[in-house]
């Protein structure tokens, strides 16, 4: 059982100086609602004290998820709660229903971030897992089938519903180590995140990058800490999808979404992303996308799992996303790769990268075909003119000349052009075809 830390304990870590105003007061509830300010941000926010959910405590919930809506604010819940009150007998599944269409309604119009503090399952899992951010200590439990009576079925899974479980199956977005982490990283993220979808994201003070983009020794993470501004990050499903590292973070003391990647693309990693760009979207946080992958990863059985129809639902909402895009090429960006994740207002080639209809190995296969024949050393002469045709071909010279790049820099100006394409799309405005919704693959 998760350790217990009371709800004031919780809300005091959570808003400035432990300040709030209760909501709705109820003595006997087990859920107490609140509105204060949370790094100098208005917030509303919902904590359970760990005993059974009422259906007038789901009603209290209700009340506040309308309030955000009203006022525009962002909502904060807490979970950790041993289940709903069962001799309410039907009102407890009604009250569950209500609480599920009011996150509904409400996603998309003002962040939604859980935290998961103790025990969080059944209806409350499902409510916490279709929040925008779920934050979830080590101490707490998420799931929907109680991993003891899935066990007893004969289905056990070690670590079933603890945070490191959650983490690798994408549900928790960040994990922490206790409840108040819990509550200061939630803070946090209300202070990056805009307070709706009409308003604009904080303006923080600009800093200095920690590191120095090297593309000789690539990886994603140093990609990352070489563009935003010192200690800004704010890594977001790090247990999910690891060949790409989605963070929030200041770009010039602006707050951006920041995707970058390395290796192959699972599905995985390809679900992460589109669960991640749709959030920016959402709120118009701008998404910046650095480049570097040898593609969506070239397996049948991937596909079968799922990965053909990820790689869709990722190039949909790349495609569909109306919030300033920046695409920052920085290695390989080849065929399918480039479609899905280089669909941006502005793309940034740096010099030294691959920008191909198809990997310059491959291309220079069938173009010199004839010509690779009559050697005598096929792999060594397929290498020379693979090298010679991506200098000539597929260069971030060559991008910008075809209109696939619209800046090639090197490494050392990266920063400073990603700075001002942002300011270039600061004021972007789009405006969307009339539909219901779109039916992208999800």
């Amino acid at each position: 059982m998760a350790k217990a830390t009371s709800g004031k304990e919780v809300l005091a870590k959570f808003f400035d100086e432990g300040a709030y105003q209760t909501l709705y007061a109820d003595a006997n509830g087990a859920v107490t609602a609140a509105f204060g300010s949370a790094n100098g941000t208005p917030v509303y926010a919902v904590c359970q004290n760990g005993a059974a959910v009422s259906a007038k405590d789901t009603e209290k919930v209700v009340k506040v998820l309308d309030m955000a809506g009203k006022t525009g604010n962002p909502v904060v819940t807490f979970y950790n709660s041993i289940g709903a009150k069962l001799e309410e007998g039907l009102a407890a599944l009604s009250g569950s229903a209500n609480v599920a269409a009011a996150v509904a309604k409400l996603s998309g119009v003002v962040p939604q971030i859980a935290v998961v503090t103790g025990v969080c399952g059944a209806g409350s899992a499902l409510a916490a897992a279709g929040a925008d951010i779920c934050v979830m200590s080590k101490e707490g439990e998420l799931f929907l089938t109680a991993p003891f009576t899935s066990a007893a079925a004969g289905d056990k899974v070690e670590n079933a519903g603890s945070a490191e479980y959650a983490a690798k199956a994408g549900v928790a977005t960040i994990v922490v180590d206790n409840a108040e982490a819990a509550a200061v990283k939630a803070a946090e993220l209300v202070a990056l995140l805009p307070a709706n979808n009409l308003a604009g994201a904080a303006v923080f003070e600009a800093a200095a990058p920690a590191g120095v983009l090297n593309l000789a020794k690539y990886t994603a993470a140093d990609a990352v800490k070489a563009l935003v501004d010192a200690d800004s990050a704010v890594e977001l499903y790090a247990g999910f999808g690891k060949h790409v590292f989605t963070a929030l973070a200041t770009v010039g003391g602006s707050v951006v979404g920041i995707v970058a990647t390395e290796g192959t693309l699972c599905r995985e990693c390809v679900s992460k992303t589109a669960r991640f760009v749709r959030l920016c979207d959402a709120f118009s946080v701008p998404v910046v996308t650095v480049v570097n992958t040898d593609g969506f990863v070239a397996s049948s059985s991937d596909e079968e799992a799922g990965g053909l129809r990820e790689a869709a639902r990722l190039t949909g909402t790349y495609a569909d996303a109306t919030t300033a895009k920046v695409a920052v090429v920085t290695g390989k960006a080849v065929g399918t790769a480039y479609t899905a994740l280089a669909n941006a207002d502005l793309t940034i080639a740096v010099e030294g990268c691959t920008i191909a209809p198809l990997d310059p190995k491959t291309a220079v296969t069938v173009l010199y075909k004839e010509e690779l024949e009559k050697g005598n050393n096929i792999a060594g002469d397929t290498q020379k003119l693979a090298a010679k045709y991506a200098a000539e071909e597929c260069s971030a010279a060559c991008a910008v000349e075809a209109g696939l790049a619209d800046f090639a820099v090197d490494a050392a100006s990266v920063r400073a052009t990603l700075i001002s394409a942002l300011d270039m799309l600061s004021t972007k405005r789009t405006q969307r075809m009339p539909k219901k919704h779109g039916n992208m693959s999800l």
